[in-house]
């Protein structure tokens, strides 16, 4: 990736969150380090590459859902990753082409690609903010510059909780940015589970000796706290590939994915 020279803050020889998952997509926004990490996990973990499309798959769902049904014109979504096909914003806009969206990551090299391809409806506004989830103040101060805090806003955190380590209190982060967030805002939240399948712990072990942000993969029950006070959506907090599944859609046998839900701020 030539074009990655000279971005600042590119660390290449280390693996990173961002550009492990992109590989794992089938991206080729990654490089050596990245993959060798992203492969040592798969040898861990089987079946991962399915649990990671099947996270995609329910980004695009539930931002339709919110889109659509939920009529939410404003969307917040944190820990973004590399652009790949079926972005928040791409849903969004095919349902309400004035939906307006806001990215944020904290990787240099996903700035450089949403700039490029991100784009957005005439109507609409899509914007991309280089930032840390650890610091959600930073985030609500200047995503108010494209959104309005008045209205209800979609706040989208699929597949990034789990790199803020307990200590960092990822619980009172979640807390901190739907407090700024009016009555009818809705929060979506993927998490890799550690109690669903029993290869998920050695998976965890392995990633965290490869890349850079450790992960923390956690229960059922410790990603429910995300969700205190914020009334689930049907069919509540489930394993993403089953919620609200397309007609037509199948899994593997024995699939498993991760804990997922949509919820909506009384």
């Amino acid at each position: 990736m030539a074009e990655a020279e000279g971005i600042d803050g590119l660390d290449t020889s280390v693996a990173h969150p961002a550009r492990v998952y992109d590989y794992w997509l089938g991206g080729t926004d990654n490089f050596a380090a990245d993959r060798e990490a992203a492969e040592r996990v798969l040898a861990a973990a089987p079946g991962l590459r399915y649990r990671v499309r099947a996270n995609r798959a329910f980004l695009g769902r539930a931002a339709r859902y919110l889109a659509a049904e939920a009529a939410v014109r404003q969307f917040l979504d944190i820990g973004t990753g590399i652009p790949a096909a079926g972005n928040t914003h791409e849903v969004a806009q095919r349902v309400a082409p004035d939906a307006r969206v806001v990215y944020v990551d904290n990787d240099p090299i996903v700035l450089k690609h949403a700039q490029a391809l991100l784009r957005s409806t005439p109507e609409g506004a899509t914007a991309y903010l280089q930032a840390d989830l650890r610091d959600p103040g930073a985030i609500l101060d200047r995503a108010a510059s494209l959104l309005d805090f008045g209205q209800p806003v979609a706040v989208m955190l699929l597949g990034v909780l789990h790199l803020i380590q307990d200590a960092e209190d990822p619980w009172g982060i979640v807390a901190r940015l739907m407090a700024a967030m009016p009555p009818g805002s809705y929060l979506t939240i993927s998490h890799p589970a550690i109690d669903i399948h029993q290869s998920q712990a050695n998976a965890q072990r392995v990633y965290n000796e490869r890349v850079a942000t450790p992960q923390t993969l956690r229960t059922r029950e410790q990603v429910a706290r995300f969700f205190a006070g914020l009334e689930l959506v049907d069919p509540g907090l489930v394993q993403v590939h089953q919620w609200r599944p397309d007609p037509g859609d199948s899994a593997p046998e024995g699939t498993v994915s991760a804990h997922g839900a949509v919820a909506r701020k009384p």
